[in-house]
């Protein structure tokens, strides 16, 4: 599979036939093709994979192709916006030939000291893979097409010492709305996601039958998302959009109804019921079950005794 990583805004520019950058840390630009331009795009069934060394989000209309991730295929007709952080790898398996696309490229630098820097932190969208881009309605594209524009409009003009302010408005803005539009998805896609939350529980009971947990321990978030073909901040946001509770909440959880059933087994040991588990020490298996059950696993050996 061949790789390509963007070193820098100006490279990736040059590989999209945009102009170069007017600022080395910061480039917003759109690109369309005409019918001929299209046909002329031949597809691939090379995978491909990208990288880059900074932020890119990127809007697109897909004419045809499809991206690929693991085992997931998604199909997108519509308006499908894109998140990249740095260093993050995506995967493409034919040519995506867009009429209309949008790229805003910015690096950390561009960010640095501001309070966009901690939002985006928190934005788990940047770090989803390609198969879990927010597809937008036609109200919602032309929402964020209208960003686009603002912010390139401010870009070509000649730049003052508010520029700078005004881009990053608009750029708080635009992940306002995706944050937003990533919801209404989760909502929109709710089969989908209790298919996804059936898989996970699936995925949980084959490891603990097979005893997967004695010489592995307790499985993470990572490699229960890797299992599913999705990535772990995707999975830990369908589950809580799903359930109320995060990926490692429905772990835990999952972990007590475990221990509950060896605990009331005749002559139950505490310290081998946490071996059991996956859990390296007995002392974090009774702190985690007496945080979700309210008592210790002492105590509630004994209220069953009782009863």
């Amino acid at each position: 599979m061949n790789h390509i990583d963007f070193k820098n805004i100006t490279e990736f520019n040059e590989a999209q036939n945009l102009q170069a950058p007017e600022n080395p840390l910061f480039s917003i630009g759109s690109k369309s093709l005409n019918e001929e331009e299209i046909q002329n795009c031949v597809s691939s069934d090379k995978e491909m994979s990208y990288s880059n060394q900074f932020y890119l989000i990127s809007l697109k209309n897909i004419v045809s192709g499809e991206l690929i991730y693991g085992r997931t295929k998604y199909d997108c007709s519509k308006g499908t916006l894109l998140f990249s952080a740095p260093n993050q790898t995506y995967k493409v398996k034919d040519i995506v030939i867009s009429a209309e696309s949008w790229f805003i490229a910015f690096h950390e630098d561009f960010i640095s000291g501001l309070d966009i820097r901690k939002q985006i932190k928190k934005y788990n969208f940047f770090n989803y893979d390609v198969n879990e881009a927010l597809h937008l309605s036609p109200k919602e594209e032309q929402t964020i097409k209208s960003i686009f524009r603002n912010i390139e409009s401010e870009y070509q003009n000649n730049q003052d010492e508010f520029s700078k302010e005004i881009i990053i408005s608009q750029l708080e803005t635009l992940l306002k709305y995706a944050d937003r539009f990533y919801k209404r998805q989760f909502l929109n896609r709710k089969e989908i996601n209790k298919n996804l939350m059936s898989q996970f529980k699936e995925v949980l009971d084959t490891y603990f039958e097979n005893g997967q947990q004695m010489e592995d321990g307790i499985p993470t978030v990572d490699w229960l998302a890797e299992q599913l073909g999705v990535s772990h901040r995707y999975m830990s946001d369908t589950i809580k959009a799903e359930t109320g509770k995060t990926a490692i909440d429905q772990i835990n959880l999952y972990l007590v109804d475990e221990a509950k059933n060896l605990l009331l087994a005749p002559n139950a040991s505490i310290s081998e019921t946490a071996y059991k588990l996956g859990f390296e020490y007995p002392q974090y298996f009774s702190r985690l079950f007496k945080k979700k059950v309210g008592i210790s696993p002492k105590e509630y050996i004994e209220a069953a005794s009782l009863n």
